[in-house]
């Protein structure tokens, strides 16, 4: 039997600083309309998590780095953990989502 697969993570520092080092990440928000909306980190794709099945075939599996995140890290950490399931070796999902970004990198992206 295998063993369950298990997901990256990165905190919004180290990827502050790899943003800042001009590393080729593609960061992606799996949050709904209204939040991104509300506030997102710049740069950010948005693909909501309730569309997962419409765009998740766009992610390749080895390809990346890629960041996901929502407003804490949950819905993101699902969707790293099915891609950890496919292969995925560069699919991180941001600690604390959003929520820790606005507190530890950016006081400017609204909390809520």
């Amino acid at each position: 039997m295998n063993a369950p697969a298990s997901i990256q993570t990165i905190t919004p520092a180290e990827l502050k600083r790899k943003i800042d080092a001009g590393e080729e990440i593609r960061l992606i928000d799996v949050r709904e309309q209204q939040e991104w909306e509300h506030c997102r980190i710049e740069g950010a794709e948005w693909k909501p998590l309730s569309q997962a099945r419409v765009w998740i075939g766009e992610i390749d599996p080895t390809g990346g780095p890629y960041v996901f995140y929502c407003h804490h890290g949950m819905r993101s950490g699902q969707v790293c953990m099915y891609l950890a399931q496919q292969g995925a070796q560069q699919a991180y999902n941001l600690t604390g989502g959003i929520d820790r970004w606005s507190l530890d990198v950016d006081s400017s992206v609204p909390r809520y």
